[in-house]
This record gives C-alpha cells, structure tokens and sequence, in this order.
C-alpha cells in the first residue's frame, strides 16, 4: 500500500519504523527543520529518511498548491500524521484513497491539542494512552481506529512517560496497519465535546504557585523537567531558581505558603496545603545543585517566603 508520511520526533520514528515492517511503500516524507532554539532531544526523522532512501521535505508550509500537487502525483492510498506539527489542510486530507490517519498521545476524546503528555502529568492523570484516528479539518476530532492505554506511575516525567508511549504505540501500530492494508479497520465516530482540549505550553507556564498543595507542585514539576524547560520559582530579589526535581514529603511547615526551611542538609519550602516541597536539584544562574549545595545556597535565606 502506497503512502506518504508527515512525520517528526521519536514517536515519528516510530510510526515509520511499523510501517517499513508492516510493507507500506512510503513514497515520501514530511517534516520539520529542528528549531536551533530548541533542546532537540529526540531522534531524527531526517536521518530515519535518509538512511532508508526516502525523499524528505519540510517546506514552511506544506498545504500550497505546489505541495498538494506534488502529493497527489505520489498517488497515495494513505496519509499518516506522527507528531507533525502543523495542520494538513482538507484538500491534502482528501488526496489519499483509503483515508488519512493521525496517531495522537492520549486516549481520545480526552486530551485533545498540543502537548497532551505533558497535560496529563500536571492534571495528576493516572493513565494515558495512544489514539489512532482518522484526520479530519478539527484537530484531533476524527473516527477513533485503534487505542492503547499506558498506566502513569507516580515518579514517571513526561519523558520516561513519552517512551512509555513510544512503546505502546508501536504495539497498537503493528495490530492495526494489517488491518488498514486489508482495508479492513474499523473506525468509532469520538465524541469530542465530551472530552477535552489543551492548547500549547510556553515556558511562563513553569512558575510555581506555593499556594498550591504540594501534589500539584510536584506534577508541575515532573510534567516540564528534563528535557522541558523546567518549573521555576522566584527569590524576594527576583532571582530565577528552576526546580528540576522535588518531592513532596509529610510534616507542617508553620507560616504562610513558600516558606523556606532548612532541617540539617534538606531544604524545604511550605506550601498551600499545609504541606512542603523538599528541593532535591535545582538550578541558579545556569549552575545545578544538588543536597548539601542547595542548603548552602539558601542557608541565609531561610525564613523568607518566595513570591
């Protein structure tokens, strides 16, 4: 079976990866230019292509006649989406013959948009998944093909969660591009108003609120740590401290939220709930610390309270 394929980062590795071993012809590939800007942790679709003798292309906007032409010359029985990042518009949708497919990182209807896995740790979810779904013009809104859920651990960061989900997409993957080939899939029209959407996060979205109990203050933190741009705080001079890791332990911390306290080499700080975050690797003026060196760091500044 014919297809081209609109692909980007280790979950678009992997989509193409099942679809070299189900036998898809994938005629060509699209992606993105990595942003210099951006902390590229992931694999590269760029390579994958190249090492498998694909054609890649990654025009700034891929939805203009030229490339609609030019996919449809391809002739593709199908398109698939992995974690491209910008909008196929309804007439490149229209292209294939046996449908375009989008694989997404939640378990639709819920946690429809941008960075669903991301979402799902700051919401404190207990499980997620994979979706693959028929592309429609509203994002993430079509007939749902196949799902697979992932359990949510509570230490799991949104990067160890998003190879969780690698992985279960590959297994949802291997089931159903069979099918697909066959013609045989089955879709289930999703309600989506039923479910949820979130849009985009942006680095502001990081700061703590000490206000807030100390459960969401850790799934803040575990939602944009590494490889994320990190939850942050600020000191009373206005000093950005980005918390890396924290943990929320058991034991009152008189006064009001954001409080500093220090107990032998543990540095703690109050929260909304009448609990306390302990620090365990933050980072100042570009340095990371750890244990005692965090200590030292706030040794005079305990007592203070973080805006």
């Amino acid at each position: 079976m014919k297809a081209v394929v609109f692909a980007y980062h280790d979950m678009g590795i992997t989509g193409l990866q099942s679809l070299k071993c189900a036998g898809f012809e994938i005629d060509a590939i699209f992606s993105h230019v990595d942003d210099p800007g951006e902390n590229c942790w992931f694999g590269s679709v760029s390579d994958w292509a190249a090492e498998n003798d694909i054609p890649l292309f990654c025009p700034e906007n891929v939805n203009t006649p030229d490339w609609r032409g030019k996919i449809s010359a391809w002739r593709p029985q199908v398109i698939f989406s992995f974690y491209y990042r910008k909008i196929l518009g309804r007439e490149i949708l229209a292209i294939p013959t046996e449908g375009a497919f989008n694989l997404h990182g939640s378990l639709l209807p819920f946690y429809r948009g941008r960075c669903p896995v991301n979402w799902v740790l700051v919401n404190g979810e207990k499980e997620t998944g994979v979706t693959l779904h028929h592309m429609v013009e509203e994002p993430d809104a079509g007939d749902i093909v196949a799902q697979e859920a992932v359990s949510i651990a509570f230490e799991d960061t949104a990067r160890i969660l998003y190879k969780k989900l690698c992985r279960q997409a590959a297994h949802l993957l291997d089931r159903v591009l069979p099918e697909i080939k066959d013609g045989g899939a089955r879709a289930i029209p999703q309600d989506w108003r039923a479910g949820s959407y979130f849009g985009g996060r942006t680095p502001q979205d990081g700061r703590i609120d000490w206000r807030w109990p100390a459960l969401r203050i850790y799934n803040l933190i575990r939602a944009v740590t590494d490889p994320y741009p990190g939850a942050f705080t600020l000191t009373k001079s206005g000093e950005i401290v980005i918390i890396w890791w924290g943990i929320p332990e058991e034991g009152n911390l008189a006064g009001e939220s954001g409080k500093i306290k220090i107990e032998k080499d543990a540095v703690f700080v109050s929260t909304g709930d009448g609990g306390r975050m302990r620090l365990l690797d933050i980072e100042v003026k570009g340095e990371r610390l750890k244990k005692g060196a965090i200590s030292s760091l706030f040794i005079s500044k305990e007592g203070e309270v973080l805006p």
